[in-house]
């Protein structure tokens, strides 16, 4: 079981779930950290790996 906490200002629809998708690639080795931080700075959708699915992930607490 992994635990991925993601904080910030505001979110886009699936982003969280394809910051997950894409670091599950680093996990199985398909691509590197350095690829997934090119990846991130990126801003580019279409760079990144899939949509993880929903199952399991949940939304734990907002703070104003």
């Amino acid at each position: 079981m992994a635990y991925v906490l993601v904080e910030g200002t505001g979110f886009l629809r699936y982003m969280v779930r394809n910051i997950v998708g894409t670091l599950l690639l680093v996990g199985s080795g398909k691509i590197s950290v350095d690829d997934f931080r090119t990846i991130f700075e990126s801003r580019d959708r279409d760079r990144a790996g899939p949509t993880a699915p929903a199952k399991g992930l949940f939304l734990r607490e907002i703070r104003y």
